[in-house]
C-alpha cells in the first residue's frame, strides 16, 4: 500500500489512463467532480458504470474488462462490498494500480491487488486528495 505522498505522485505522475468505476453523471457527487479534475490535468478518463451511457462526454463502460484502452489506474468510487469483483477486474485487464475512496473497509479487495502486484492507494479525503497530490498544495 502507498502511504507516502511521495509514493502516490510517482504514481500520479506514471499514469496516463484512468478509469474512474463507479462515476456519476451528476456534478456535485465526488466521482464526477475527480474525474473532471483529472481529466483538466491532462489524463485519459474512461468512466465505468452501468447506469450511464455518458459522462464528462465520454462513452460509458458497463466494466472495466469492456474497457478497449490499457487502463494505468483503477479510481473505485464503490461501496466496500462492491469493491473486491473490481480489483479483480483491474487484475484480470492488467491495471497497475487501485485508488480505494474513503471509507472503503475491504481488506481481500486490498489483500487481492497487493498479492497481484498492484500500487494501492487508501484515500485519505477524495476530491480533496485528488487536488493535493496534483498540485502539491
Amino acid at each position: 500500500m502507498l502511504g507516502t505522498d511521495t509514493e502516490v505522485k510517482q504514481l500520479l505522475e506514471s499514469t496516463r489512463t484512468i478509469a474512474v468505476v463507479g462515476i456519476s453523471a451528476k456534478p456535485e457527487r465526488a466521482s464526477h467532480e475527480v474525474a473532471l479534475y483529472l481529466q483538466h490535468h491532462g489524463y485519459t478518463i474512461v468512466p465505468v458504470t452501468p447506469a450511464c451511457d455518458e459522462v464528462l462526454g465520454l462513452k460509458c463502460y458497463p466494466s472495466l474488462r469492456e474497457v478497449p484502452v490499457k487502463i494505468d489506474l483503477v479510481d473505485v468510487f464503490r461501496r466496500s462490498e462492491e469493491v473486491l469483483p473490481v480489483v479483480e477486474d483491474a487484475v484480470a485487464v492488467g491495471a497497475r494500480a487501485v485508488w480505494l475512496q474513503l471509507g472503503v473497509i475491504a481488506p481481500e479487495a486490498i489483500a487481492l491487488a497487493e498479492t497481484a502486484g498492484l500500487s494501492t492507494v487508501m484515500d485519505r479525503c477524495t476530491k480533496i486528495e485528488h487536488r493535493r497530490l496534483l498540485t502539491g498544495g
